[in-house]
Protein backbone atom coordinates (compact mmCIF):
# COMPACT_ATOMS: atom_id res chain seq x y z
CA UNK A 1 0.00 0.00 0.00
CA UNK A 2 1.37 3.28 -1.14
CA UNK A 3 1.82 6.39 1.76
CA UNK A 4 -0.93 8.15 0.02
CA UNK A 5 -3.17 5.22 0.33
CA UNK A 6 -2.38 5.12 3.93
CA UNK A 7 -3.18 8.76 4.62
CA UNK A 8 -6.54 8.60 2.71
CA UNK A 9 -7.56 5.51 4.42
CA UNK A 10 -6.98 6.02 8.10
CA UNK A 11 -7.51 10.23 7.87
CA UNK A 12 -10.57 11.90 9.84
CA UNK A 13 -12.69 13.22 7.03
CA UNK A 14 -12.76 16.65 6.50
CA UNK A 15 -9.18 17.20 8.05
CA UNK A 16 -6.55 18.84 5.66
CA UNK A 17 -3.38 16.67 5.53
CA UNK A 18 -0.35 17.86 6.82
CA UNK A 19 2.80 17.02 8.74
CA UNK A 20 0.70 16.15 12.07
CA UNK A 21 -1.47 13.46 11.04
CA UNK A 22 -4.42 12.86 12.65
CA UNK A 23 -5.42 8.73 13.02
CA UNK A 24 -7.75 6.92 14.56
CA UNK A 25 -6.94 5.33 18.12
CA UNK A 26 -5.21 2.72 17.62
CA UNK A 27 -2.91 3.28 14.75
CA UNK A 28 -0.19 5.31 16.27
CA UNK A 29 1.80 2.74 14.47
CA UNK A 30 1.01 3.83 11.24
CA UNK A 31 2.84 7.32 12.00
CA UNK A 32 5.34 6.03 13.30
CA UNK A 33 5.58 3.66 9.98
CA UNK A 34 5.26 6.68 8.04
CA UNK A 35 7.89 8.88 9.86
CA UNK A 36 5.24 11.08 10.90
CA UNK A 37 5.07 13.26 13.75
CA UNK A 38 2.40 12.67 16.54
CA UNK A 39 0.12 14.69 18.03
CA UNK A 40 0.24 14.25 22.01
CA UNK A 41 0.48 16.96 24.55
CA UNK A 42 3.45 17.23 26.67
CA UNK A 43 2.51 18.31 30.35
CA UNK A 44 6.10 17.97 31.69
CA UNK A 45 8.66 20.88 32.21
CA UNK A 46 12.45 20.22 30.37
CA UNK A 47 13.34 20.62 33.92
CA UNK A 48 11.15 17.38 34.71
CA UNK A 49 11.94 15.35 31.55
CA UNK A 50 14.40 12.35 32.29
CA UNK A 51 14.97 12.00 28.53
CA UNK A 52 19.05 11.70 27.68
CA UNK A 53 19.31 13.29 24.08
CA UNK A 54 22.67 13.15 22.28
CA UNK A 55 23.25 16.71 22.98
CA UNK A 56 23.55 15.52 26.79
CA UNK A 57 26.24 12.75 25.24
CA UNK A 58 29.74 13.08 24.47
CA UNK A 59 30.02 12.21 21.31
CA UNK A 60 33.37 13.40 19.70
CA UNK A 61 36.92 11.94 20.12
CA UNK A 62 38.42 15.01 20.96
CA UNK A 63 35.45 15.72 24.11
CA UNK A 64 37.04 11.99 25.17
CA UNK A 65 40.81 13.55 25.01
CA UNK A 66 39.81 16.74 26.55
CA UNK A 67 38.22 14.54 29.48
CA UNK A 68 40.96 12.24 29.95
CA UNK A 69 44.24 15.03 29.74
CA UNK A 70 42.46 17.74 31.97
CA UNK A 71 39.69 15.96 34.01
CA UNK A 72 39.88 14.29 37.65
CA UNK A 73 39.63 10.45 37.83
CA UNK A 74 37.79 8.83 40.38
CA UNK A 75 38.35 4.90 40.43
CA UNK A 76 35.93 2.07 42.01
CA UNK A 77 35.68 -1.26 42.05
CA UNK A 78 33.80 -1.28 38.70
CA UNK A 79 34.07 2.00 37.33
CA UNK A 80 36.36 4.36 36.57
CA UNK A 81 34.86 8.20 36.58
CA UNK A 82 36.49 11.12 34.56
CA UNK A 83 35.31 14.98 34.65
CA UNK A 84 36.27 18.30 33.76
CA UNK A 85 34.70 21.30 34.75
CA UNK A 86 33.62 23.23 31.45
CA UNK A 87 32.61 26.60 31.20
CA UNK A 88 29.21 27.58 30.10
CA UNK A 89 28.80 24.29 28.56
CA UNK A 90 24.96 24.23 29.88
CA UNK A 91 23.60 20.66 31.50
CA UNK A 92 26.39 18.36 31.94
CA UNK A 93 27.19 16.06 29.22
CA UNK A 94 28.63 12.39 29.92
CA UNK A 95 30.19 9.59 27.73
CA UNK A 96 30.44 5.68 28.62
CA UNK A 97 33.74 3.90 26.97
CA UNK A 98 33.49 0.16 27.35
CA UNK A 99 36.82 -0.99 26.23
CA UNK A 100 37.32 -4.83 24.12
CA UNK A 101 38.97 -6.50 27.44
CA UNK A 102 35.43 -5.74 28.81
CA UNK A 103 33.53 -8.98 26.35
CA UNK A 104 31.98 -8.85 23.00
CA UNK A 105 29.64 -6.38 21.43
CA UNK A 106 26.79 -7.53 22.96
CA UNK A 107 27.93 -7.05 26.48
CA UNK A 108 29.82 -3.64 25.71
CA UNK A 109 26.49 -2.41 24.14
CA UNK A 110 24.51 -4.18 27.14
CA UNK A 111 26.85 -2.21 29.80
CA UNK A 112 26.80 0.94 27.87
CA UNK A 113 22.72 1.18 28.15
CA UNK A 114 23.02 -0.06 31.58
CA UNK A 115 25.08 2.94 32.66
CA UNK A 116 23.18 5.30 30.29
CA UNK A 117 20.28 4.45 32.10
CA UNK A 118 21.97 4.98 35.07
CA UNK A 119 23.06 8.44 34.74
CA UNK A 120 19.82 8.98 32.83
CA UNK A 121 17.73 8.36 36.30
CA UNK A 122 20.29 10.63 38.05
CA UNK A 123 20.48 13.42 35.94
CA UNK A 124 18.74 16.08 37.81
CA UNK A 125 20.92 15.48 40.73
CA UNK A 126 24.29 16.24 39.04
CA UNK A 127 25.47 19.91 38.32
CA UNK A 128 25.65 21.55 35.52
CA UNK A 129 28.79 22.69 33.27
CA UNK A 130 30.46 19.29 33.63
CA UNK A 131 32.05 16.67 30.98
CA UNK A 132 31.72 12.88 32.43
CA UNK A 133 33.24 9.85 31.54
CA UNK A 134 32.30 6.71 32.81
CA UNK A 135 34.84 3.98 31.90
CA UNK A 136 33.63 -0.01 33.08
CA UNK A 137 36.19 -2.10 34.21
CA UNK A 138 36.13 -6.01 33.84
CA UNK A 139 33.97 -7.18 36.84
CA UNK A 140 31.17 -4.57 35.36
CA UNK A 141 29.92 -6.99 32.85
CA UNK A 142 29.18 -9.41 35.92
CA UNK A 143 28.07 -6.57 38.16
CA UNK A 144 23.64 -6.23 38.80
CA UNK A 145 22.20 -3.01 38.17
CA UNK A 146 21.87 -2.08 41.71
CA UNK A 147 25.21 -2.73 42.36
CA UNK A 148 26.68 -0.56 39.49
CA UNK A 149 24.00 2.14 40.32
CA UNK A 150 25.50 1.95 43.90
CA UNK A 151 29.03 2.69 42.33
CA UNK A 152 28.20 4.84 40.18
CA UNK A 153 26.47 7.33 42.82
CA UNK A 154 29.28 6.61 45.67
CA UNK A 155 31.90 7.80 42.81
CA UNK A 156 29.76 10.97 41.95
CA UNK A 157 29.83 12.08 45.64
CA UNK A 158 33.63 11.76 45.67
CA UNK A 159 33.78 13.78 42.65
CA UNK A 160 31.48 16.57 43.88
CA UNK A 161 29.43 16.79 41.17
CA UNK A 162 26.60 15.78 42.84
CA UNK A 163 23.55 18.77 43.86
Amino acid sequence: MREHDLLTKFLIPGRPVRREVVVPPGSACLNRALGLARNISNDMTPADSFSFSKDRRLTKASEYKRVKRDGLARRGKLLMLNVVPVENSGPCRVGVVTSRHVGGAVVRNRLRRRMREIVRQHQHELRGSFWIVLVAGRDATNASYQQLEDEWLRLAKRASILL
